[in-house]
């Protein structure tokens, strides 16, 4: 029984990190999700809520940034862990503006933040991104009509953002989900409405 219960724990542990699932590479017929787009939604609103969001599914807990070193040393070192926040980091690579140019080709999606950070997703890519020291797994591609970009982090977090044009063509929704690694999600929609002709 023993045996049993800890060769179980054995292959809990050991079980393999999760993988995210290749994409389609093929654009459907007739979505271009190119033109030059202005938030619908309350920018500041959204802005709130992605912070939020954030600090449901990262994993820290935030009580762990404000503790005060106990002042305990062992070797005239503090026993208090190294100061490294622990948890999913995953929404550095979370980009947000309140003006989106998008250009669109047979390969790939080039957004434009606010005219101050062009993001390139290529359709069915697999890759390995990272921003500084944090490295993460990255799919691009189309399900249906809604170009899907994943996002997941080492520690089991998960960022996927989904880009689609609503029925009157002229809107563009955007909608980002945090996701913990114990599976808890927070979902944030935005609107953005065409410029232009």
């Amino acid at each position: 029984m023993v045996a049993t219960l800890a060769a179980g724990s054995l292959v809990a542990g050991c079980a393999a990190p999760e993988m995210l699932e290749p994409r389609s590479g093929a654009v459907p017929d007739g979505i271009d999700l190119s033109g030059d787009w202005l938030i619908r939604t309350d920018q500041r609103e959204d802005e709130r809520r992605l912070r939020q969001a954030i600090s449901r599914t990262d994993g820290v807990d935030d009580r762990d940034l404000y503790r005060r070193p106990s002042g305990r040393t062992v070797d005239g070192r503090s026993t208090r862990d190294s100061g490294k926040v622990k948890g999913g980091l995953v929404y550095v690579f979370l980009e947000t503006g309140a003006a989106l140019k998008v250009s669109q080709t047979d390969y790939g999606l080039f957004i434009s933040f606010d005219r101050a950070i062009v993001e390139e997703y290529r359709f069915g890519e697999y890759r390995m991104v990272n921003v500084g020291e944090v490295q993460a797994q990255r799919v691009t591609g189309w399900e249906e009509d809604a170009l899907f970009v994943e996002t997941l982090g080492r520690n089991g977090m998960k960022l996927t953002e989904r880009y689609r044009l609503l029925d009157d063509g002229n809107t563009l929704e955007r909608s980002i989900t945090l996701r913990s690694k114990e599976l808890e999600q927070e979902t944030i929609v935005q609107l953005f409405e065409r410029r232009g002709p």
